[in-house]
């Protein structure tokens, strides 16, 4: 049962009488207790209500368009409270957080809802066989951190006693016919080598409903103290797993047709590789994850720079990057130079000192450290930054400083562009749509 918070005027809901403050009971005979139950019993050309209004029960029936809306609004978009993870992975990033942060910052989500609604990775810990059941009646597909397919392994990554019982859910769903999108959060002396080895080929014997894998490197900031001693990855041993999982993927393509398992790009980043053409990363099912970012945007901004046509004046930009990112930027940026005489784009590395310096990342630099670390610099007409930097739809950085508090403290415009070569270009030539 949910309390309605409002009646969308002019809805099915509205039209047949529904009312603000009714509770929702029943969707034709089944109890409802969140939104996934809304939508899925919702979605009948014919639906019938049960309500309680002032504790009397109230039947009203309602026909529609198939997945129309019923126009029932409530006070959260899940019909319930978020659930919280049950889990203290030892690579957890919110346990590395500094101290008096905004308080949302500080919440872990595990909520199978929020993978199927929004795409978010889910452990599968704090869920049940009647949880299972439900997602395999309503045949949703799921996003799931597995870490490691070694059961003991697992419960050691997430100190939790029942994650290593609960990987049988895996093999539940997608014999259920039910499609799994994974992550690995890869753990140098944890769940690297062999044993990222067994993982990649315990999954790969529920292919093709393992429709895509990512690994992505564990990331370590300065605030770990009393928390287990993990080390980042090296040069070597960043290569060392790009060869693992390029090994898979050839093997995966061979026997179905698709590769299946992507590293991130932060591996190449920190092993110094090139990353692979277009083509290895086939429909770009992890790009979220970070994998086929980098290639993407290299070529897309080669392709914009050959159609480009720019008769400006003088314009004169900087651009602030993470430490991972600022080769290729750096080198994206001479060549638009090289193409434009008039034009003079700057490329700064900043250092993440608000998280630690072995974040390189770019989405993880604060307008703190811009601000202190380009203040008194020429940076020009504008100074463009990753809008990965900034808070989803909104202006505000991870440290609760705003776009315009760091235009103000550095004396220039400043503009955020997405992860596009295209809109990059546009950017560094001072063309707005």
């Amino acid at each position: 049962m949910v309390k309605i918070n409002s009646v969308m005027h002019g809805s099915p809901s509205d039209r047949c009488g529904v009312k603000k403050d009714d509770i929702l009971v029943k969707i034709n005979g089944h109890g409802i207790k969140d939104v996934l139950d809304y939508m899925y019993y919702a979605a009948d050309t014919e639906v019938s209500l049960e309500l309680l209004r002032d504790n009397k029960t109230i039947n009203l029936d309602i026909s529609k368009d198939e997945y129309d809306d019923l126009g029932l609004e409530f006070e959260t978009f899940l019909m319930d409270n978020k659930q919280s993870c049950s889990n203290k992975c030892v690579f957890c990033f919110i346990d590395q957080m500094p101290p008096g942060m905004r308080e949302t910052l500080y919440f872990k989500d595990d909520d199978a809802r929020l993978s199927f609604l929004q795409g978010n990775y889910v452990t599968l810990t704090n869920l049940h066989q009647e949880d299972i059941d439900r997602i395999i009646e309503m045949k949703l597909n799921i996003n799931v951190s597995v870490h490691t397919t070694n059961p003991e392994l697992r419960v050691k990554m997430m100190h939790n006693r029942f994650a290593g019982e609960k990987l049988k859910y895996i093999w539940q769903l997608a014999e259920s016919g039910i499609k799994l999108n994974c992550q690995i959060v890869c753990c140098p002396g944890l769940n690297d080598g062999d044993e990222l080895r067994r993982s990649l080929t315990d999954l790969g014997t529920l292919m093709p409903n393992i429709t895509s894998m990512a690994v992505v490197p564990v990331g370590l900031t300065k605030f770990r103290k009393g928390l287990y001693p993990l080390v980042g990855f090296t040069k070597e041993s960043a290569a060392e797993t790009i060869d693992i999982i390029e090994e898979f993927q050839q093997v995966f393509l061979e026997k179905f047709g698709t590769r299946t398992v992507f590293p991130s790009d932060e591996f190449y980043l920190i092993a110094e590789r090139e990353p692979p053409p277009m083509e290895a990363y086939e429909d770009f099912s992890q790009y979220e994850n970070g994998v086929g970012m980098l290639r993407s945007l290299i070529d897309e901004f080669d392709k914009a720079l050959d159609m480009a046509e720019w008769e400006g004046e003088k314009r004169h930009v900087s651009i602030a990057t993470g430490y991972s990112l600022f080769s290729t930027i750096s080198s994206l940026a001479k060549k638009a130079e090289e193409r434009f005489p008039d034009l003079r784009c700057d490329v700064y590395r900043i250092r993440n000192d608000f998280f630690g310096e072995t974040i390189t990342v770019t989405g993880l630099i604060t307008a703190q450290d811009l601000i202190a670390q380009l203040k008194g610099k020429d940076l020009g007409d504008e100074l463009l930054i990753s809008s990965a930097m900034l808070r989803r739809d909104s202006d505000v950085f991870l440290d609760d400083l705003t776009v315009s508090d760091v235009e103000k403290e550095l004396n220039v415009k400043l503009t955020s562009t997405n992860s596009d070569g295209f809109e990059l270009l546009d950017a560094i030539m001072g063309i707005t749509y």
